[in-house]
């Protein structure tokens, strides 16, 4: 039986919705935040410098991460330093790339060298997670976020990838490796297993947390009546003919 509160890997929620962020800041759970323009969108957020402010006049002593939106690099660096000036417990997301795939380990690394904690997101391959480890190697702290839903996404297991990135990230103290876009709750228990040291959840996923170690017969009991009582709800009937009844 697989006990939650005995979990190594922090789990951070991730998502851009106030009241969720807020619910699940009363999580014990919960040890961090993570956050991305296109969750932010989502939400309906408009004004990102008044939404980030105002969560962080809340959440003041759990990591979250904030995201750069500019596709050049020398705006990068400016919103990057404007973001980790709004809080202790903030670290700026810098995507590994660009939109035109030119990588960001310089700003990465220079950043890293003015003591900004980074969490360096969308990374898929093993190449990536080299060149960012060793961009961050003399920074503070930082993340590392390899996109193991996405990886999966293509057919690939995800598994040995996340497995290599532990190795690499492990003479690095400082740095922790994120398994971000998880599709199911046995992620959860994946990347402990293999000692990754975070993973990003959304709200949904989190919530299923309460059925770990859930009876399965009471489990199979439940979903039998959901179908049936949808079945009735939605009024479903089939005519009998009688040659059906013959048959």
């Amino acid at each position: 039986m697989r006990i939650v509160t005995e979990l190594k890997t922090k789990i951070f929620a991730d998502g851009a919705d106030k009241a969720g962020m807020l619910e699940m800041y009363q999580n014990p759970l919960i040890k961090g935040f993570t956050t991305n323009p296109t969750l932010m969108r989502k939400a309906g957020i408009t004004n990102y410098e008044a939404f980030a402010l105002d969560i962080l006049s809340v959440i003041k002593d759990r990591p979250i991460s904030f995201e750069v939106f500019s596709d050049d690099f020398n705006e990068m660096h400016r919103q990057a330093l404007k973001i980790a000036s709004w809080g202790d417990n903030v670290y700026v997301k810098i995507p590994v790339t660009n939109t035109r795939g030119e990588a960001s380990y310089d700003l990465i690394e220079k950043l890293a060298a003015a003591g900004v904690k980074q969490n360096v997101t969308a990374l898929m391959t093993l190449d990536q997670v080299q060149d960012v480890t060793a961009a961050l190697a003399e920074g503070p702290a930082a993340c590392v976020s390899v996109f193991a839903g996405r990886i999966a996404d293509t057919g690939r297991d995800p598994i040995g990838i996340m497995t290599e990135s532990v190795d690499i990230l492990r003479p690095h103290s400082q740095l922790e490796l994120i398994w971000a876009s998880p599709r199911e709750l046995l992620n959860v228990f994946q990347a402990d297993d293999m000692g990754c040291h975070i993973i990003t959840v959304t709200n949904d996923i989190i919530k299923k947390l309460s059925m770990v170690g859930k009876d399965l017969h009471e489990f199979s009991l439940e979903t039998v009546k959901m179908f049936r009582d949808d079945a009735v709800k939605a009024g479903f009937t089939l005519e009998t003919e009688l040659s059906d009844l013959e048959a």
